[in-house]
């Protein structure tokens, strides 16, 4: 979501109040104003987003000791590492058990020839969300201004409503769950930005960090993912022992991983989730310095960490569409899940256009990208659908101020179908859900329309379509370049 030197957090000038029911102090902090830029060109600052010298000159404060805005980058990333690349040995393709396709049910997404995926943006289920979980950790921060987890619930509440903690697993995903039964999707892909463990020491150089009690993991697993993507910027936020207990915690819930592992191969291999009997979903995850990643959390050949690729650039998606090509069989489908980019802004750099199309051209039947905390564009581009940020699904922002203007409170769940035998995009169904009370509830209908209006101004080449079900789709017909 942010930089491992700059936070993601709602840190600025806090103001402490009473909750409602008088239980945990409450924080409301106001946020960077959004700083536009132009097509292809990125301030680091609106990536950051708070606690970085802009903002605190935005609000008219001196930059604290040491801090200063990122200066403009045409990639995206901020000054935060001496962008070490890494060289990882091609992978082999990690087996992740999946239930035999069967029928859709009502409402079924599935049909002959054709195979779906639900995916969505950063799932958080650390933080606030784990102190309302029946088995909350410990609730201690070292964010700048907010030092109590639990304060994120109490400006949840402020904002709409009690949460009846403690919450059962189902709680954080809501009527998401429901959008999952009817639709019946083959396979679900998300993107786990927190570690998962009790143990480990805070990640220095960090401002944010993020971790989930292990006890609380049916929190997760309620969801049925097949395929849990670790190439973020959180994931080692509680260091290379809190990543092993988050690899641990999945394996042994029977939930499948991709872009972290114990060594460089294990961190590369692509998940591979069998959806016929000859043909599987090979999912690979990397992670980019420009979603925050830093560069000393690399896997290496003989230390655990994340699937980085640094930069967007030709190397090294020539590089990446390799591997696909080497693990992908016939009848398989490949998905390359991304990490990368700012938090906010609808602007997709040019670099990362490119690489997307150059994965496209390479073998890949679907890019799944995410880190900006409200969905960015998407494009079909050979037939081939290409979501630059897929939003935040779950979280604990609720009730903090600034950005309005994205409505990061509206979240997308993406049920994608693919043909079978080409990989090319059949369906796109995105379902729009809002974010209240730490809860996932059926957006309004003039959510939904805003929703629509802003995806179709802001996806080149597509038109984005309000169903009568209250989903949003894509006109038939529409351009698929290439």
């Amino acid at each position: 979501m942010a930089s491992a030197n700059q936070p993601d957090s709602p840190i600025g000038r806090a103001v402490i109040t009473r909750s409602h029911n008088g239980r945990t102090p409450v924080t409301s902090v106001p946020r960077e104003a959004p700083r536009p830029g132009r097509r292809g060109r990125r301030l680091g600052t609106c990536r950051a987003s708070w606690g970085c010298g802009a903002f605190a000159a935005a609000l008219g404060r001196r930059p604290r000791p040491g801090v200063r805005p990122c200066p403009p980058t045409t990639s995206g990333r901020a000054e935060h590492g001496d962008g070490r690349p890494c060289a990882p040995r091609p992978p082999a393709a990690r087996r992740v058990t999946a239930p035999a396709p069967g029928g859709a049910g009502r409402g079924g997404e599935r049909g002959a020839g054709l195979v779906t995926l639900f995916l969505t943006g950063d799932v958080m289920l650390g933080r606030g969300v784990d102190q309302i979980l029946p088995r909350p950790g410990d609730p201690r921060l070292r964010e700048e201004y907010v030092r109590d987890a639990r304060s994120y619930v109490a400006l949840a509440e402020r904002a709409s409503g009690p949460i009846p903690a403690p919450v059962a697993p189902t709680w954080p995903w809501g009527e998401a769950l429901d959008v999952l039964e009817r639709a019946a999707p083959q396979v679900r892909i998300l993107n786990v930005e927190t570690s998962i463990t009790g143990r480990g020491e805070f990640a220095p150089g960090k401002a944010v960090h993020y971790r989930m009690h292990p006890a609380n993991l049916p929190a997760l697993a309620v969801a049925r993912p097949d395929v849990c993507v670790l190439a973020n910027n959180h994931v080692l936020d509680f260091g290379r022992r809190g990543l092993t207990d988050t690899l641990d915690a999945l394996a042994g819930a029977g939930l499948g991983a991709a872009g972290a592992g114990r060594d460089a191969a294990a961190a590369h291999a692509p998940a591979a989730v069998p959806v016929g009997p000859a043909a599987r979903v090979l999912v690979f995850a990397v992670g980019m310095s420009s979603s925050g990643i830093p560069p000393g959390w690399a896997a290496t050949a003989d230390g655990a960490g994340v699937a980085c690729v640094p930069e967007p650039t030709a190397a090294a998606a020539a590089a990446l569409a390799g591997r696909v090509r080497q693990a992908k069989r016939p009848g398989d489908l490949a998905v390359v899940s991304v990490h990368w980019g700012s938090n906010w802004g609808h602007e997709v750099p040019r670099e990362q256009i490119r690489f997307a199309h150059a994965l496209v051209d390479g073998g890949a039947d679907l890019v799944h990208g995410h880190s900006s905390h409200h969905p960015r564009p998407l494009e079909v581009y050979r037939g081939r659908l290409i979501l630059y940020g897929c939003g935040d699904f779950i979280d604990d922002y609720e009730g903090i101020r600034g950005h309005e203007e994205y409505r990061a409170d509206l979240r997308l769940a993406y049920l994608v179908s693919l043909a079978a035998g080409t990989g090319r995009l059949a369906r796109l169904r995105m379902v729009p859900l809002r974010a209240r009370r730490m809860r996932l509830e059926r957006a309004p209908a003039q959510d939904r329309a805003w929703l629509r209006a802003t995806l179709d101004a802001i996806s080149e080449g597509v038109e984005v379509t309000l169903e009568p079900d209250g989903t949003l789709g894509l006109a038939e017909g529409a351009p698929t370049g290439g």
